[in-house]
């Protein structure tokens, strides 16, 4: 049975949304770059009984992230839904960052999305279904957080090209804006957050949302 793919699966919304697609019996394939990440990921969704790989992999390492990848769609097929949640926070303001720096935040936070729809998103488009969803955040850009707003707005620009290419196949693509700091037991509880998730992926073709903003308010 084809499952769902989370690409940056650590604590917070990545290890939310796995286990909230896992409670629905996906199996669930958990990547992330580092070991202790992906065991603590896998026994978060271990409760839900479902089939779990995990696979260590860097997201802005082409040929480590396709090989991930491939190893999710020998494993489960090809999924029915991908969500990338990889992301470079950190405080930085104009001109602040060097070059290199910038592109590091843009590998993380835009381009390893753009492979990962790219190794994903002709099969499913070939298959006619799919959902690939990348967590987006910074609804306006700040100038305290310049690679991450440049980042984000990267993401709505991606999400609205693999709409464009692959929607009329029958992929949804579409992001997940988090307007606030994630943590347990506020107005932007992870768990919350990730019904936005489930909810996008299971949305009739004809409603299909391709962003959807989580303020922390009704």
């Amino acid at each position: 049975m084809p499952g769902a793919v989370v690409i940056g699966a650590g604590p917070g919304i990545g290890q939310a949304v796995a286990r909230r697609f896992a409670k629905e019996g996906l199996p669930v394939t958990l990547i992330a770059r580092g070991a202790q990440t992906l065991r603590a990921a896998a026994a978060a969704v271990a409760p839900q009984g479902v089939p779990v790989l995990t696979v260590q992999a860097d997201s802005t390492d082409r040929a480590e992230l396709d090989a991930a990848l491939d190893q999710a769609v020998e494993e489960h097929g090809v999924p029915d839904v991908a969500v990338y949640n990889a992301a470079l926070v950190r405080a930085d303001e104009l001109g602040q960052l060097s070059v290199r720096d910038h592109m590091e935040a843009w590998a993380v936070n835009v381009v390893g999305a753009l492979n990962a729809a790219a190794r994903l998103a002709p099969a499913m488009a070939t298959r006619g279904s799919g959902t690939f969803l990348v967590t987006g955040g910074m609804p306006e850009p700040k100038p305290q957080y310049v690679s991450l707003s440049l980042g984000k707005a990267g993401v709505r620009t991606l999400i609205a090209l693999l709409d464009q290419q692959y929607g009329p196949s029958g992929v949804h693509a579409a992001s997940v804006t988090v307007d606030g700091p994630v943590a347990p037991g506020t107005d932007f509880d992870p768990d919350d957050i990730a019904e936005h998730y489930w909810r996008l992926h299971t949305q009739p073709r004809h409603l299909w949302d391709r962003e959807v903003l989580h303020t922390g308010r009704s």
